[in-house]
């Protein structure tokens, strides 16, 4: 996939003025959400002023979506910008990632792990 602009309507959650909200297809958790841009855009960085400040807005959407079947205990919001950073797909998206108690053995640092080496600040 190369980017999100033939979406099915179907898949379509909810939206703002310039987002989608869909389920994830290939969910880390039950209930992930992707946020996606209408317009193509590679990624955060490339999204007016105006698209970053209503993106809080679409992922508070996305988090109520998630809570009216789910009972998270937290979430993991994030974004790949570039392909060095992971990226695969270049075309924006935001992941609002729902966690659960016991998902997984030690969720200490959350998204600071995204280097293994580096994420532990916490020495024990």
């Amino acid at each position: 996939m190369k980017n999100f602009l033939e979406l099915d309507p179907e898949l379509i959650l909810d939206e703002t003025k310039s987002f989608v909200l869909i389920e994830d297809q290939f969910p880390v958790s039950t209930g992930h959400i992707l946020i996606v841009s209408k317009k193509l855009k590679s990624d955060f960085f490339s999204l007016s002023e105006g698209e970053q400040e209503e993106l809080a807005h679409a992922i508070n959407k996305a988090k109520k979506l998630i809570e009216v079947q789910n009972k998270p205990e937290g979430f993991n919001i994030g974004m790949n910008c570039g392909a060095v950073a992971g990226q695969t797909v270049m075309h924006f998206h935001c992941h609002v990632i729902p966690r659960y108690k016991g998902d997984m053995e030690d969720p200490r640092g959350g998204v600071r792990h995204v280097i293994p080496s580096k994420g532990n600040y916490l020495l024990d």
